[in-house]
C-alpha cells in the first residue's frame, strides 16, 4: 500500500514507475536533468496520477529514475559476484575432498547408522532398537520405524557411493532452501542472492558437519521450507512437514504453528501423513514400533549418549552443563523450554499476522532448535535461511542487520582449529575450542563439559548463545514492526 502522503499527492510507487516508462516511450523525458526539470516541473496540469488524478512531482520522477539506474547497476555486478563466490566455495570444497583422506571430508558416520537401520529392517527387524555400534553404546538407531523403512534401500548402496550422493543432495538442498527464502522475501535478484549466500553457507560448520556425517538435515530442511511456503489453497500443503516429522520428530513444531495460524487444512494433512507413517510402521515393524512408541523410546534422550556433550547445542545441553548433572538440569530445561516455546510461537504468529510470513517460519525453526532436548551442531543448518532474512533486512532497512549477519557468520563459520597445533584445516568451528568427551554415554562428574572455564564456556555454548540473541531480536521485531508495507509474499499472492 502507498503511504498516506502518497495518497494526498496523488501518486504511488508503482504509478511513478509506470509514468516514467510512458514518458520515456513518448520521448517526453530527456536523459538530461535540465530537460527533466523543465518538462516534468510543470506536469501537474497534464500528467495525472493513477490513484486520485493528481500530479506527479518532478522530484519523485527524478528519484524513480535514479532508483532504476541504481537497480540496473546492482544487477550488473551482483550476479557475477554470486557466481564467483559460489564457484570459489565449491572449488575449495572439491579440492579439499581430493587433497585429503576420504574420511576427512566425507566420513559418513551417521550415514552408516542409517544404512544399519535399513539393513536391520531387511534382515533382523526385532533388533532395530537393541543394536548399537560396536564400542560405542551411545551410538544407536534413534529414528522412527518409518525412517528405518525409508533407509532400507540405502543399505543396498555402497557407502562411498552413498556418501557422494548424500553430499550432492545436501548442497542441492541448501541452494533450494535459499532460493525459496529469497523468493518468499521478494528479492528481485533471487538467483544472484542465492548463489552468493550459498557460497558463504557452504563453509558454515553446521553445513560442513552435515556433509561430513552424511546427515539428512539439509534435505529435511528444504522439504519443510518448500512445503510451508506453498500457497494455502494447495490441497496437499502440510504433507512435507508430516513426512519430515516422521523421520525426525522436531518438525512437529511446524504442525503446531499451522494450527495456531489457522491453517487447519494444512495442519490436518501434516498430522494425517505423520499418523499414516506410524500405522505403516506398526504394520511392517510391529515389535520395533511397540518399542519406539509404546515403550517411549522416543523420549529417552540418553539413547543418543550424554545430553550435556558439547555437540548438543540446545537449551537442555547448556543447562545440563551449567547444572553439573543431567538430573539437576532437567527441571530447569523443562521450564525454559515451555517459556521459550510459548514466546517463540507467539512471536511467529505475530509476524505472520503482520505479513512477515517467512520471518515467522524462521522464528518457529529457531524455537524448535532451542527447546528440543537434542539439537546437534549439524541441526543448526537452519541458520542459512535465517541469514537470508538478515541480509534482506539489511538491504531494505538498516545496515545494523548486516552487522548482525556478520556476527552470525563469524559464530557459525567452519574456522580452522588454530588453537590446536595438531589439528588440520578441516572440520573446525569455534565449538571445538571447548574440550569435549568422545562418544560419552550416561553421566559422570568427570566429563570435560562440566569443567569449562573462561572462553571455553563461551565457545562451547556458542550456537545456543547466538540463537538466543537472534531469538531476542525476532521477539522485539515482532512486537515493534508494523504490518508489511510491500507486496505480500509470493505464497500469499499465489493463494489469493
Amino acid at each position: 500500500m502507498p503511504g498516506h502522503a502518497e495518497h494526498r499527492l496523488g501518486y504511488s510507487r508503482a504509478g511513478v514507475g509506470e509514468l516514467a516508462h510512458q514518458l520515456r516511450a513518448k520521448s517526453l523525458v530527456s536523459t538530461k536533468s535540465t530537460r527533466i526539470g523543465a518538462r516534468v516541473g510543470h506536469a501537474c496540469h497534464d500528467t495525472p496520477g493513477p490513484v486520485t488524478g493528481g500530479c506527479y512531482p518532478a522530484a519523485v520522477i527524478r528519484t524513480q529514475e535514479a532508483s532504476a539506474g541504481a537497480s540496473v547497476r546492482q544487477r550488473n555486478w551482483l550476479l557475477p559476484a554470486g557466481i564467483a563466490v559460489f564457484a570459489v566455495a565449491t572449488a575449495a570444497y572439491l579440492i579439499a575432498i581430493a587433497a585429503h583422506p576420504a574420511d576427512t571430508m566425507l566420513k559418513g558416520f551417521d550415514l552408516e547408522v542409517y544404512r544399519e537401520g535399513g539393513r536391520l529392517v531387511r534382515n533382523a527387524p526385532g533388533a532395530l532398537y537393541d543394536w548399537h555400534q560396536p564400542g560405542h553404546v551411545g551410538i544407536q538407531f534413534t529414528y522412527t520405524p518409518w525412517a528405518a523403512m525409508v533407509f532400507a534401500p540405502l543399505s543396498l548402496i555402497p557407502l562411498r557411493t552413498l556418501e557422494a550422493l548424500a553430499a550432492l543432495a545436501g548442497v542441492a538442498a541448501l541452494i533450494g532452501t535459499l532460493s525459496i527464502a529469497f523468493r518468499e522475501l521478494a528479492v528481485k535478484q533471487r538467483t544472484a542472492a542465492t548463489l552468493l549466500l550459498a557460497g558463504v553457507c557452504l563453509w558454515l560448520q553446521p553445513v560442513q558437519r552435515t556433509l561430513f556425517l552424511g546427515q539428512v538435515e539439509l534435505v529435511l530442511m528444504v522439504i519443510v521450507v518448500w512445503d510451508m511456503c506453498q500457497p494455502d489453497r494447495r490441497r496437499w500443503k502440510g504433507a512435507g512437514v508430516g513426512f519430515a516429522a516422521a523421520v525426525k520428530l522436531v518438525p512437529l513444531i511446524f504442525i503446531a504453528y499451522l494450527v495456531l495460524t489457522r491453517r487447519f487444512r494444512a495442519a490436518a494433512v501434516a498430522a494425517a501423513v505423520f499418523i499414516a507413517t506410524i500405522a505403516a510402521g506398526f504394520a511392517a515393524l510391529p515389535h520395533a514400533s511397540v518399542q519406539w512408541w509404546i515403550n517411549l523410546n522416543f523420549v529417552q534422550a540418553k539413547r543418543t549418549g550424554f545430553v550435556g556433550v558439547s555437540q548438543n547445542q540446545s537449551l537442555r545441553g547448556v543447562l545440563t552443563r551449567f547444572a553439573g548433572s543431567v538430573a539437576h538440569g532437567q527441571t530447569l530445561w523443562i521450564v525454559a523450554a515451555i517459556l521459550v516455546g510459548v514466546a517463540g510461537l507467539a512471536a511467529a504468529i505475530l509476524l505472520d499476522r503482520k505479513g512477515f510470513r517467512f520471518e515467522g517460519l524462521m522464528t518457529v525453526a529457531l524455537t524448535g532448535l532451542l527447546i528440543s532436548p537434542i539439537s546437534w551442531d549439524h541441526h543448526w543448518v537452519w541458520i542459512a535461511p535465517m541469514l537470508a532474512v538478515l541480509f534482506t533486512a539489511g538491504a531494505r532497512h538498516s545496515r545494523a542487520w548486516w552487522v548482525l549477519a556478520g556476527l552470525v557468520i563469524a559464530a557459525f563459520a567452519d574456522w580452522p582449529r588454530f588453537w590446536d597445533a595438531s589439528a588440520g584445516l578441516l572440520q573446525g568451528g569455534l565449538l571445538g575450542y571447548a574440550p569435549s568427551e568422545s562418544f560419552p554415554y550416561g553421566d559422570s562428574p568427570k566429563f570435560s563439559e562440566y569443567h569449562w572455564h573462561g572462553t571455553q564456556i563461551l565457545a562451547g555454548n556458542l550456537y545456543v548463545l547466538a540463537g538466543v540473541l537472534l531469538f531476542a531480536v525476532l521477539l522485539v521485531s515482532a512486537a515493534r514492526r508494523g504490518s508489511r508495507d510491500r507486496a505480500p509474499s509470493p505464497a500469499r499472492a499465489r493463494s489469493a
